[in-house]
């Protein structure tokens, strides 16, 4: 995926001018930034839910603004960081409206279907719950229901806006591993959002650190994640050790 000069306002103020960035193919992209920076506002770009003034997102050498939406969604899948679904819906339902962009207004015939949502059930280690309902539900399984949600879409790229966002450390580090697992299983491109640093630099290939709308830096995470980037992004001095050889932030 290809990201290419992008400008952005909200309203009459500028946000965004002339950000790029490449979105290397069968890799985690973590995208790292305070709160402000333009973390969620890049991926809701990326899916065209927000329109730029001007500049061009490729995915495959074939710009998003001359696809559908619906077409988008056949090649990314995106999961939100605030989702809602009636409480009395099952999970098994919930991940099937993740084959509705491969139906049409005028038949639902999706030969696939119950297979692919079997399988999404499968990965994300729901079958035995998908008939209960969403609202029965803990955080952590909760979250892996809207990913199974997402992977139902069948697509090769997942975003996931603060995927950890509300969970304990232990859910947290369920969904991580999950994560990698699909990347390094199933070879989807997977970007991601995350506050936290230390997760990033274990769970990702790329870094994206982002700051008023614009890159800062971007690469490995041990090459791009230093004290100096650490200041640079976040205005604040924080020091870094090492643990299985890699950098770790001591934010204490």
């Amino acid at each position: 995926m290809e990201i290419r000069k992008l400008c952005f306002s909200y309203g009459d103020k500028s946000f965004m001018e002339g950000l790029s960035a490449d979105i290397e193919k069968g890799k985690i992209t973590t995208i790292l930034g305070p709160n402000g920076s333009g973390k969620s506002t890049l991926l809701n770009l990326l899916i065209k839910q927000l329109k730029p003034r001007s500049g061009d997102i490729a995915v495959d050498n074939k710009s998003i603004y001359s696809m559908s939406v619906k077409e988008i969604a056949k090649h990314i899948a995106m999961v939100h960081q605030a989702n809602t679904a009636p409480a009395d819906i099952t999970v098994r339902r919930l991940v099937e409206y993740g084959r509705m962009p491969h139906q049409t207004m005028f038949s639902s015939d999706d030969k696939d279907a119950k297979e692919i949502v079997d399988w999404a059930l499968e990965v994300t280690r729901l079958t035995g719950m998908a008939d209960k309902c969403v609202g029965q539900l803990s955080g952590g399984e909760r979250q892996r229901a809207w990913i199974a949600m997402a992977l139902a879409q069948k697509t090769d790229i997942l975003f996931l806006d603060e995927p950890t966002t509300y969970l304990d450390i232990r859910y947290q580090l369920q969904i991580l591993k999950l994560v990698k697992m699909l990347n390094q299983e199933y070879g989807f491109t997977v970007v991601m959002v995350l506050h936290d640093i230390n997760q990033s630099l274990y769970y990702s290939d790329e870094i994206v650190a982002l700051k008023n709308g614009k890159v800062l830096v971007q690469g490995e995470p041990e090459k791009v994640i230093t004290s100096e980037t650490v200041k640079q992004v976040y205005d604040i001095d924080l020091k870094l050790s090492t643990v299985d050889g890699k950098p770790y932030v001591i934010a204490v």
